[in-house]
């Protein structure tokens, strides 16, 4: 059930503060300042039903500066980077790379309205950074050992067939020039901390 919330109009100069570090922080140019709210998105979204805000009122939230109501939400969190709201939404707005944005702003203020997607995150985004790949094996055993110890005997079965199928390995695997990638990683946390990313 969608949460109703009164979302006053876009005001001061203080109400685009998040909505800037939104657009600062999304991987692409989103283009979510021309949002006309006619909820396509929502209507097209295969888990609305399960977030307390459509991305229509969160989207709302954002450009009225409400910080802590929009922060705490879990439609970022319930989004599949599907993109089929972005396929039919008449503004060609990139909504899953503005929850992304919304995600990341999230974790790096500690406020996360649940931790599993943000932990879930943190370790893969660890992985890259040290194989430069995903490392599958690493990322179960870290994630449900963390979060939900008591599953991960039931998933020892399809795991060991995943690697007799060659579909996943025990062992991480490195790729050639990891240190170039390093690189190109660091040069983006960089010019991102200066506002030009």
């Amino acid at each position: 059930m969608v949460a109703a919330v009164a979302v006053p109009n876009e005001g001061s100069g203080a109400d685009r503060l998040l909505l800037d570090e939104v657009l600062r922080v999304s991987a692409t140019r989103p283009g979510l300042e021309s949002c006309v709210q006619c909820g396509t998105c929502g209507g097209s979204c295969p888990s609305a039903g399960s977030m307390d805000h459509t991305p229509r009122l969160l989207f709302a939230l954002i450009r009225a500066g409400l910080r802590d109501e929009a922060l705490a939400s879990n439609t970022p969190w319930l989004c599949l980077s599907c993109y089929f709201c972005t396929v039919r939404c008449p503004m060609g707005i990139r909504i899953p790379d503005v929850m992304y944005g919304i995600k990341s702003i999230a974790i790096a203020n500690g406020v996360a309205p649940e931790r599993t997607g943000a932990d879930f995150s943190s370790v893969f985004v660890g992985n890259i950074e040290r194989f430069g790949r995903s490392y599958e094996m690493g990322l179960v055993a870290r994630h449900y050992l963390r979060h939900y110890p008591l599953r991960l005997p039931g998933l020892t079965g399809m795991g060991l067939s995943m690697v007799g199928h060659r579909r996943m390995g025990f062992m991480p695997q490195r790729i050639k020039h990891v240190d170039g990638l390093r690189r190109i990683l660091a040069r983006a946390t960089e010019l991102e901390s200066q506002g030009q990313a």
